[in-house]
């Protein structure tokens, strides 16, 4: 895979319930030779739920990584203009963070890394989890889609019978998008069956 000798900025926002899937797509970032600085909110810092607690999903990605994890707005700025990432990648990226990132309110590390990488007209690839993409936060997906240099891990309705808005991306299929992303290309099918 070409990802080995890049730098690749990994954001988790507070899906919780995503982590899982979530924590060895790092791994395989890492085993392919990228070098993964993790981001995270002020929610995956500060919250413990029945999968687990905050400082202990961070524990393990630093572990994995090898880098901390940038915790603060401050700490995320030097990543546009001093250390520039290839690519930033936010997975889980919950309805929340969608909603601040089309609607550009910088307001957590992991929004932060991101807008410092488009600056730099690199790719930011996102993966989706929310139970509202097909309620209210459709748009903002959409807004989100049509913008340059954002790219998706191809996503679809993970319970369509029981949450009908909701959405989840394809979490083994990020490996693959950001290739495609740093061709400047979108991994399709973007919509796929869960």
């Amino acid at each position: 895979m070409k990802l080995e000798g890049k730098h690749i900025g990994f954001g988790l926002t507070g899906s919780h319930c995503t982590y899982d899937a979530v924590v060895p797509q790092i791994q395989k970032l890492v085993d392919s030779g990228a070098n993964v600085t993790p981001f995270v909110t002020f929610t995956v810092q500060n919250t413990t739920t029945r999968f687990g607690e905050g400082e202990d999903w961070i524990k393990k990605i630093e572990e994995i990584t090898g880098n901390e994890a940038v915790d603060s707005i401050v700490k995320a700025e030097p990543f546009g203009p001093k250390t520039p990432l290839d690519c930033m990648v936010i997975a889980p990226l919950t309805g929340n963070s969608i909603s601040k990132f089309a609607n550009a309110m910088t307001d957590s590390p992991v929004l932060m890394a991101a807008k410092a990488t488009m600056r730099n007209l690199n790719p930011v690839v996102l993966g989706i989890s929310t139970n509202d993409g097909l309620g209210l936060n459709g748009v903002n997906i959409m807004r989100l889609m049509a913008a340059k240099n954002i790219y998706f891990i191809p996503y679809g309705q993970d319970s369509p019978q029981n949450k009908p808005n909701s959405l989840v991306a394809h979490m083994e299929l990020l490996p693959e998008t950001i290739v495609a992303a740093l061709d400047g290309r979108q991994l399709q099918p973007v919509l796929r069956i869960y």
